[in-house]
């Protein structure tokens, strides 16, 4: 079997959209919201881009597959505790965001150190990438409405709710999911 290349296009994308969250982060920090919301927007972007790319290169490869929700999950948990921490998106919603990915990625943990192979039984649900893309608009409309480019806070607080309920739905679904795979012992 040959060798896979994982330096493909899409693949250097998604490692550009992990190294842009510090770039985010430090934007954001020292209060330059507006090179914020470009580096955002930037990563919003190629993580669009990766995925288009991979499919009509036929580029995708078992890393990317790795990386892609890896940076997403960087991506998002950066951006809401960033919003958090100054108060721009309410702790509640702050925390649910990021319990979700924290309990995703422990049970992943837990389900590899029980022997199961999780890459080849849990795939992101179609709701789920849809929950992706909910908090992905929603950090940018946060973003936007505060570096007073775009103010629509109708929009935002219809997208906050549908983000509240993606990921509490989905949160719930992956959690069953994975309770499912766990291997029961014989007596």
């Amino acid at each position: 079997m040959q060798p896979e290349n994982n330096w493909t296009i899409p693949n250097i994308l998604t490692v550009f959209r992990i190294l842009l969250t510090p770039v985010f982060v430090m934007s954001f920090v020292s209060s330059h919201v507006h090179l914020a919301l470009l580096v955002f927007t930037l990563a919003g972007v190629s993580d669009a881009l990766d995925g288009a790319l991979a499919r009509v290169l036929h580029q995708r490869t078992r890393l990317g597959a790795m990386l892609d929700p890896l940076a997403d999950k960087v991506l998002i948990v950066t951006g809401f505790l960033c919003l958090g921490i100054v108060g721009w998106a309410p702790d509640w919603l702050v925390v649910l965001v990021i319990s979700r990915d924290v309990i995703i990625v422990g049970g992943l943990g837990v389900l590899h150190f029980w022997g199961v192979e999780v890459r080849a039984t849990i795939r992101p649900s179609a709701l789920s990438k849809v929950n992706t893309t909910a908090q992905l608009v929603f950090l940018f409309l946060v973003l936007t409405d505060r570096a007073g480019m775009l103010s629509l806070p109708g929009t935002q607080a219809t997208v906050m709710v549908l983000v509240s309920v993606l990921t509490v739905v989905t949160g719930v679904s992956y959690v069953l999911r994975g309770l499912s795979l766990f291997p029961t012992q014989e007596d």
